[in-house]
């Protein structure tokens, strides 16, 4: 694998769940990213939608949200995470790492909150928290490598 603060380019983020998936594109050169979209999270998560993100994007790695318990620790749900990770590194052949997400959600949230109050989103957009989430676990992995 690939040393990450060697990595240049492309790099697709996502907040895993096991309803929803949010996914995120951001830039090594940059260290900035936006969210893209929510892909379903049923029995499996929706294949062929992150095939079609990765085909359009060409990722050169993936970033994926670690849910830690409020210690730190691994989860059950950071387990289910890391399952996910390897699947996407077996089937697209690229590395994955992992940004601790615990605070990601709520700042997604809370950004959600401000732009609703002033009216630049309106309910429909809750559903897009999760890709807002995956932007911010994305944004916060690119500055950690960057050292800032």
């Amino acid at each position: 694998m690939p040393e990450a603060l060697t990595l240049q380019g492309t790099l697709l983020g996502f907040d895993f769940g096991l309803r929803r998936i949010g996914v995120a594109a951001g830039q090594t050169m940059t260290g900035t990213a936006g969210s893209l979209e929510v892909v379903r999270h049923a029995d499996q998560p929706d294949w062929r939608a992150i095939e079609r993100l990765v085909s359009e994007w060409r990722p050169c790695a993936f970033v994926v949200g670690l849910p830690l318990d409020g210690d730190g620790n691994e989860t059950e749900m950071s387990r289910q995470a890391r399952q996910f990770g390897s699947q996407l590194a077996s089937r697209f052949d690229r590395p994955v790492y992992y940004m601790d997400e615990r605070l990601s959600s709520a700042a997604a949230q809370e950004q959600f909150v401000d732009a609703r109050a002033q009216g630049r989103v309106r309910a429909k957009g809750a559903k897009r928290l999760d890709a807002r989430a995956a932007q911010i676990i994305l944004e916060n992995w690119l500055q950690s490598q960057s050292g800032h």
